[in-house]
């Protein structure tokens, strides 16, 4: 298959190490572009109740980039997540970023044509894994020597560290230079020998504190249960480093209702993992999609305790895991589970509204579909309704296996005049 972006990243999920660089078979993907008001209207009638994946409404993409292919002649590209710049000197030239994993990172505008490619960093010896970009952000106006930036901050899963780019719209070389500090250090990691294991920074999300006016990126890690909090620096030469706060670690096991203890299947000795993650500047609230789990409500700066917002529908059942054939095979389900999300819960993003109005949208990657929740607390994010992206023509494909999606919905020129997912 293919990986696109709508810009949602459709992809192949990359559960277990016979999907590891060399060792999976070739897939692909692109990101499609889809109307932000269309996407959220479709959601409104469907507040009263849960209705079948099947029966959800249908929205449809108005651009979709080139296909990346994840294999030796694509460059072990694979669409993952993207995130959406917005020019506010001339909206109708903003932009998409986009991870691409080993491929690094993809820029494209708004016709989805890309305009820049930037490559991930080399594996640093011949036995060690290579750069590998899985998520990506952005910062809004950081004080850097060299004066304020708007900046794109990815997740390294290849190094276990952050990578930073600073963006210039119509800076020669293309939008992206990289502004990472040299001397950053692994997030995780205590040697290089550690990062080769790859649990390693996995999902990521940014954040500027309003309060202190200072930036930090919320980083996952790969087969375990941690996040952690980095604080984004300023260092000389306009370069930008980074420091961890602190890390907290959700749940890896479940009591359910029954008396019994439940955690997801997965492989010996991995843990259900977060990706999809977002923070509402609004409160300092961050939503953290554990994949096998659900969503996770906390604050931002990892203190007090972490409320489950919502279930996927596999929550507490039963699986066995076969070496063999190296999947889960299913037990019965006990009914524990939600109703509105199909494992994995994928890209989290929030498309904000007037005097806090807005919603979280959450990709249900098991029967690609978007679930929607109320942003406001006070409703305890309450599910208004959910879509599907369907394929528009032959030529421009529906959205298949959702990985990372982002939402802006602000004017972004003639195209897209209310907004972008």
């Amino acid at each position: 298959m293919t990986d696109r972006i709508a810009f949602m990243a459709n992809s192949r999920k990359d559960r277990s190490r016979r999907n590891e660089p060399g060792r999976h078979r070739p897939s692909y993907g692109r990101l499609a572009l889809v109307t932000a008001v269309a996407a959220l209207a479709a959601t409104l009638p469907l507040n009263s109740g849960a209705l079948a994946a099947t029966a959800l409404p249908a929205v449809q993409p108005r651009a979709e980039t080139p296909a990346l292919h994840d294999d030796t002649a694509g460059g072990d590209a694979d669409a993952d997540d993207p995130a959406i710049w917005r020019n506010p000197a001339d909206p109708g030239r903003s932009l998409v970023v986009a991870t691409a994993k080993q491929g690094g990172l993809r820029v494209y505008d708004l016709d989805a044509r890309e305009v820049q490619s930037v490559a991930a960093p080399a594996a640093p010896g011949p036995d060690d894994a290579p750069g590998r970009f899985n998520n990506v952000d952005l910062v809004h106006g950081l004080r850097l020597s060299s004066g304020r930036a708007d900046l794109a901050v990815t997740s390294d899963r290849g190094s276990d560290r952050l990578r930073v780019y600073r963006i210039d719209r119509d800076r020669a070389g293309g939008p992206l230079t990289d502004v990472t500090d040299p001397a950053a250090a692994p997030v995780f990691s205590s040697s290089q020998e550690e990062i080769n294991e790859q649990r390693t920074a996995y999902g990521l999300a940014t954040w500027t504190d309003p309060s202190t006016g200072r930036s930090y990126a919320l980083v996952s890690r790969r087969e375990r249960t941690s996040i952690a909090l980095v604080e984004l620096t300023a260092k000389s030469g306009g370069k930008v480093g980074y420091r961890k706060v602190r890390t907290l670690d959700l749940p890896a096991e479940f009591r359910l209702p029954n008396g019994t203890s439940w955690s997801p299947c997965g492989e010996p000795g991995e843990l259900p993992q977060v990706e999809g993650m977002v923070v509402d500047p609004a409160g300092g609230t961050l939503y953290a999609g554990q994949e096998d789990v659900g969503i996770w409500r906390l604050r931002a700066d990892l203190t007090g305790k972490p409320q489950l917002v919502d279930k996927v529908r596999e929550y507490g059942v039963p699986g066995t895991y076969d070496p063999s054939t190296e999947e889960c095979s299913a037990g019965a389900d006990p009914g524990y589970g939600g109703k509105h999300l199909k494992a994995d819960v994928e890209g989290l993003t929030l498309l904000r509204q007037g005097r806090g109005d807005g919603y979280l949208l959450a990709s249900s990657q098991g029967d690609n579909t978007f679930a929607a929740y109320d942003r406001e607390l006070s409703d305890g994010n309450e599910y208004e309704g959910g879509f599907r992206v369907g394929a528009a023509s032959a030529a421009l494909d529906g959205s298949e296996e959702c990985d990372g999606a982002a939402v802006l919905g602000e004017p972004l020129g003639d195209r897209y005049p209310h907004g972008l997912l």
